[in-house]
């Protein structure tokens, strides 16, 4: 494990840039050929923590030939300034676009309790897609309370709070290239 430091901050990496671009590539691959014949992917990137992950997931299935997607976003919170879910689920934004009858994609940066993921798959297929599955860059198994089947999945990860490629505490850090472990300010 590799540390980075920044101000008076030390983080522990858990996956390097690369690690996570050979992953995403490999997604890629299998997401590519599951729908190679589907008329039109819809991908919805989870806002604010899976943007990251969701625009290079997309630009790797474009490299693969798959280019029937469009994307959509949609924004949940139930961390707000804490390090542990509040367990309450708020939609911040809904997806814009119809969705009846199309594949779609659900991208989410992780997967913890499994309760955001329960409810949006539930707000998700009242609106009648044709197919809905779950790519996710990160699960903890250990906190998973509400059974979610995910797709495609990147890492495993143990009950740790992390940071970076897209994943926050209280707004900060997303910008960091790798996945790595909050140790606290």
């Amino acid at each position: 494990m590799t540390s980075y430091q920044e101000a008076t901050i030390t983080f522990k990496t858990l996956f390097s840039e690369k690690m996570i671009e050979d992953r995403i590539d490999q997604l890629a691959d299998q997401i590519a050929k599951d729908y190679q014949s589907s008329d039109h992917l819809v991908i919805i990137c989870v806002l604010n923590g899976a943007f990251i992950f969701c625009s290079d997931l997309c630009r790797a299935l474009s490299r693969k030939g798959l280019n029937k997607i469009s994307m959509d976003f949609l924004s949940v919170s139930s961390y707000g300034d804490s390090t542990v879910s509040s367990g309450n689920i708020k939609v911040n934004l809904d997806i814009a676009n119809d969705i009846d009858g199309k594949d779609v994609l659900i991208v989410e940066d992780i997967v913890d309790t499994g309760l955001t993921m329960s409810k949006l798959f539930d707000t998700i297929h009242a609106k009648s897609p044709n197919s809905i599955k779950l790519a996710s860059l990160l699960y903890k198994p250990s906190r998973s309370e509400h059974k979610v089947k995910i797709d495609y999945l990147a890492f495993t990860i143990e009950d740790q709070f992390v940071i970076g490629y897209g994943l926050d505490y209280a707004g900060k850090y997303r910008e960091l290239p790798l996945v790595a472990i909050y140790d606290g300010e």
